[in-house]
């Protein structure tokens, strides 16, 4: 195993340390109905397996103290310091965007492994019962039923606000335009947010990059208080950003950043229906990115394939052209294909001939090649799909656009 190149010998580990989380998963399912964890001095029962990603696993949790359940994602970081890093970065996206339709971060924590090998990372974030998009998009699927054309206007727009407030983000300044020091927005399962974080950082933080604590509660001692790397990226480093420059100068410069993995899967649905809950922020970055040899565009298509779902990833990423800037047109693209899927129950780029006949998602969407079902929505959608979906980063709108068509169709929908 020493022998293997760096790549196959973290792809390896990758997998082993996944197939103990299976295995710990179903033996927590089958022999332990719930196994129990301390995590910053709180006791939580983890009642099941939510889901699972290359590097993660998310789990339903409820605190024993208050009753509480939570979504705590599990983050296993192979890399020792510098995989710590990457998912406190994570820590710092959920941060610097305070926003009701981006998800919010209660607590956070980086625990030794129990088996000694690394770190663990581990975020606290609320729980949507109803599911995300893909769910949605899953169940209508099996049904044979559809969106209504303004119930998906609605649930796309939520969606393209979020995005507004990455693509618009001011450093220093809360992304919504709201004080920071306004109350967190209502949590589940709570009237006002305020009994279900209790003890918990709020997610705006304060000017200098610290944590606010909930009303009548007291900071914790500083054994508790989660950690977030403030070490100076190098120069060379332009896919994550922990925002140290940003968050302190309170210049208020345009300071955009992409989400890069728009999808079904990354939107959740509030307990009212019609609200999107932007989330899993691991692949934001910053957004404007100069590609000035072949070198940092290879680099470039590599964080790419791992961190952006193929079907929605933009076609600049798969093909990264020296002498050109990626930026917030990525997430355009992303959401020309969210919106398909909302409309027609999958991306665009995953159709018969791609999925079972042998054919190319990358071609696909290389060569915009996709066609709508025959439906009954209006031209106004399908025309806005179609502005998104341009193969030429400067032939589609910006976001500001996108949310103005979106708000004149739902309104005439």
């Amino acid at each position: 195993m020493d022998s293997l190149p760096p790549s196959l010998h973290h792809a390896f580990e990758n997998i082993k340390y996944h197939a103990k989380d299976i295995l710990s998963a179903i033996s927590g399912c089958v022999c332990q109905p719930q196994s129990r964890l301390k995590i910053n001095g709180r006791m939580f029962k983890i009642v099941k397996l939510l889901g699972e990603g290359g590097f993660s696993f998310v789990y339903l949790a409820q605190d024993e103290a208050s009753g509480k359940e939570f979504a705590l994602k599990k983050i296993r970081c192979l890399t020792g310091a510098e995989g710590v890093e990457v998912a406190m970065r994570e820590v710092a996206a959920y941060r610097r965007f305070k926003h009701p339709n981006i998800i919010r971060l209660y607590d956070s924590a980086v625990l030794q492994d129990s088996d000694g090998e690394g770190k663990i990372v581990y975020l606290f974030l609320p729980i949507y019962k109803r599911g995300n998009l893909q769910d949605a998009i899953n169940t209508y699927t099996q049904t044979g039923e559809r969106f209504s054309e303004r119930h998906l206007l609605r649930l796309f727009k939520g969606t393209c606000e979020a995005v507004r407030a990455m693509h618009t983000y001011r450093s220093g300044k809360p992304s919504s335009g709201t004080s920071s020091s306004s109350p967190p927005p209502p949590g589940p399962g709570s009237d006002d947010g305020h009994e279900e974080t209790a003890g918990f950082p709020q997610p705006e933080g304060d000017s200098e990059g610290g944590y606010s604590y909930a009303p009548g509660t007291s900071a914790p001692d500083a054994a508790s208080v989660p950690l977030v790397s403030r070490r100076p990226l190098d120069s060379g480093d332009v896919i994550f950003d922990n925002d140290q420059d940003t968050a302190q100068n309170g210049s208020g410069e345009l300071v955009p950043y992409v989400h890069r993995d728009l999808k079904p899967g990354n939107i959740m649905i509030a307990d009212d229906g019609v609200t999107p809950i932007l989330m899993d922020l691991g692949s934001c970055v910053r957004a404007r990115i100069p590609i000035e040899n072949r070198t940092q565009a290879l680099f470039q298509q590599d964080i790419a394939a791992e961190h952006s779902t193929m079907a929605y990833r933009a076609p600049e990423l798969f093909d990264v052209k020296t002498g050109t800037t990626l930026d917030e047109k990525v997430d355009i693209w992303s959401l020309g294909c969210v919106l398909f899927a909302l409309a027609y129950l999958h991306s665009p780029f995953e159709n018969l001939q791609t999925t079972e006949q042998g054919g190319s998602i990358a071609m696909a969407v290389l060569n915009a090649q996709y066609k709508h079902p025959t439906s009954g929505y209006s031209q106004g959608l399908k025309t806005l799909i179609d502005s998104m979906l341009k193969v030429n980063p400067e032939e589609r709108p910006d976001i500001q656009q996108v949310l103005g068509v979106a708000e004149g169709l739902l309104h005439s929908a």
